[in-house]
């Protein structure tokens, strides 16, 4: 009895997202530090599970069509895991699936709706890809991999992180080609946020001659791989400075403890 319920503590807390509906009625305490950690950095929708490539390649060619889609992916994302998280344990294992589909699809043409009323031309540029967010698979697999297991709190500050990585490798992208590409920066800015953003583009480049490879779609793969391979560079860099410190702090001093039996 005393081994099953040691065992039973270390699976709770080993990993408090994979619990059961019954559990997470129990309200487990969950570690915000590791959730932020996980979206912006560790766990990265575009970065580490490669998840929203389609849109992300196609559309960044320039900050204000990054940040739109990145805003979009962002809202829907919150909303949908704060909607799972409320329904999570009213709905049955057989039409989870598809009540996910449909909760995404319903925030997914309110923004779409939204966009046409307030940002339409942006709304044009970017085309296909606002309805397509309903099949982005960062925002079904959070879904059903943490909202659908969580409370409400923890799932929203979820959604919120993996939207805002997400979103800020779209900016980073959008920027790197926008730069390359046409030596500018915020250029158009005004299609999201009307005439306030009308003088906000930036000139780097004067007289620049437009590198068209980084607009078109071989240069997103470029920029995109470059992302990945800085952020890889980071993690082994932290690595080996982690071990640095654990090499330099010594070893443990180790302890012999001698085991003598007896044979009967």
């Amino acid at each position: 009895m005393k081994m099953s319920a040691q065992t039973a503590v270390a699976d709770d807390v080993q990993d408090p997202s994979s619990q059961s509906t019954d559990s997470a009625e129990a309200k487990p305490t969950a570690n915000y530090a590791e959730i932020i950690y996980n979206g912006i950095w560790k766990n990265n929708p575009a970065l580490v599970q490669l998840l929203g490539l389609c849109p992300m390649l196609a559309v960044t060619s320039t900050v204000v069509n990054a940040l739109g889609l990145g805003l979009a992916t962002l809202v829907v994302l919150v909303g949908s895991n704060i909607a799972v998280s409320i329904i999570r344990n009213y709905v049955s294992e057989a039409v989870r699936l598809p009540a996910f589909v449909m909760i995404i699809a319903s925030f997914t043409t309110s923004i779409e709706l939204i966009m046409q009323a307030y940002t339409y031309e942006l709304y044009q540029i970017l085309g296909i890809f606002i309805p397509l967010i309903v099949t982005n698979c960062a925002i079904l697999g959070r879904a059903d991999a943490f909202a659908s297991r969580n409370p409400i709190l923890p799932s929203a500050i979820d959604g919120l992180m993996m939207g805002l990585g997400f979103m800020v490798i779209l900016v980073a992208l959008g920027a790197m080609r926008e730069l390359i590409g046409q030596g500018t920066l915020f250029s158009d800015m005004h299609l999201l946020f009307g005439d306030m953003a009308l003088h906000w583009k930036l000139t780097v480049f004067q007289n620049y001659p437009n590198v068209l490879f980084a607009i078109l779609p071989p240069g997103a793969f470029i920029g995109l791989g470059l992302l990945i391979a800085g952020k890889n560079y980071f993690d082994e860099k932290e690595k080996e400075r982690i071990a640095a410190a654990k090499a330099k702090a010594g070893p443990a001093e180790s302890k012999r403890v001698r085991v003598t039996g007896q044979t009967g």
